[in-house]
């Protein structure tokens, strides 16, 4: 079983339904998704060409890339379109702790500071 490094992110009411927003934790970009129900976090980047996932088009539980409409699953993070694809973005646990977006990092990412850039106080 992985050990995680709980980060605090933001308040649940700063990311819009259906939306994402980026945060940096460490060495890491990761995207942080509002489906309504949850909250799910992925690496950023678009395994295709780098895209933002964080500004993709959100439809179900996947996103689409902005930049050349690969879709990408959030809970497991693989890509659903084109559907030959084998590659996937990382994933990440997350939380909502007294109105707080909690995301677990692997313990060994070195997450020291246990908070993010912009993360809440």
């Amino acid at each position: 079983m992985t050990e995680h490094c709980w980060i605090r992110i933001a308040a649940v009411d700063t990311i819009p339904l259906r939306e994402g927003r980026a945060v940096q934790i460490g060495d890491r970009e990761i995207a942080i998704f509002n489906l309504g129900d949850r909250f799910l976090a992925t690496g950023n980047r678009c395994p295709h060409r780098g895209g933002p996932l964080c500004d993709g088009i959100v439809t179900g539980t996947a996103v689409v890339c902005p930049l050349h409409g690969w879709k990408v699953g959030l809970d497991d993070g693989r890509v659903m379109r084109p559907a030959a694809e084998a590659r996937c973005v990382a994933t990440y646990p997350v939380r909502v702790d007294e109105g707080l977006i909690v995301v677990g990092m692997p313990a060994s990412a070195g997450a020291a500071s246990g908070r993010s850039e912009g993360a809440a106080a």
